[in-house]
């Protein structure tokens, strides 16, 4: 019986692995709101515990997909593949309106450019400075510290090593989980407090799962105004990275 059920687990790779994901998430915001009430987002929870056991999937099999190395979750290296990282985030465009930008006003689609080009300039330094000096992984880093979307997208498109793409994406975890953690404690001092500099906070920090928790935890009524900008950081990060930012970094280089 129980290999019959193996089996089936294995050849069916995909919905086991839907079904996978679904359990960690459910844990993972059961754990934010018992553990932590509310002041880490669950989805920042969920990439932490799917690190973890891409860890302890690689330590088992002794190979180099992670969890997915394992037969019984062959489907995960399908849903965590590039395929359905670019599907997301397509669908994730098509659900905003340009029109909504436009609230936000000429301050919100500049905060959106600055802080994807600051958001940069910062991973690039701290690629220089662990001695990276190629312009293709100073870019792929650099733009993990935009949010761990664009570093994938952006070294996938340079033909980045997957070391270096995987850095980009821990990179922008570890901003991700701060934003989330000190948005709720900055609010008051930056004056987190309407809809308007909700729309420019989302547009700096870009992060769209980071802004999202932050907000939920400080108003959850700022959460769609910071995450409609957040979302557009997204799409001008995926756009400048590995185009005008790229450029100008093999130009410095």
């Amino acid at each position: 019986m129980a290999d019959i059920f193996n089996n089936t687990l294995i050849s069916n790779s995909i919905i086991t692995a839907f079904l996978f994901i679904g359990v960690v998430t459910y844990f993972s915001y059961w754990i934010s709101k018992n553990l932590t009430g509310g002041l880490i987002h669950g989805s920042a929870i969920a990439i932490v515990l799917g690190l973890v056991l891409a860890y302890i999937g690689g330590l088992l099999e002794g190979g180099t997909k992670g969890l997915a190395d394992i037969p019984i979750f062959a489907g995960v290296g399908i849903l965590g593949g590039a395929m359905f990282r670019d599907f997301a985030i397509v669908a994730t465009a098509f659900g905003v309106d340009i029109r909504n930008l436009k609230e936000a006003g000429f301050i919100g689609s500049v905060s959106i450019v600055f802080g994807v080009v600051f958001s940069f300039l910062i991973g690039a330094l701290v690629a220089l400075s662990f001695g990276y000096t190629d312009a293709i992984s100073i870019t792929t880093i650099g733009a993990g510290a935009a949010t761990y979307i664009v570093g994938p997208v952006t070294g996938t498109a340079l033909s980045a090593t997957t070391e270096v793409i995987a850095l980009s994406v821990a990179v922008g975890l570890i901003k991700s989980i701060l934003v989330m953690i000190m948005t709720p404690f900055i609010a008051p001092i930056i004056k987190l407090d309407n809809p308007y500099s909700a729309m420019i906070f989302g547009g700096l920090m870009g992060t769209t799962s980071g802004v999202a928790g932050g907000l939920a935890a400080t108003n959850p009524k700022l959460v769609p105004y910071g995450a409609m900008t957040a979302t557009f950081y997204t799409g001008v990060g995926c756009l400048l990275a590995p185009s005008v930012l790229f450029l100008l970094v093999d130009f410095f280089i």
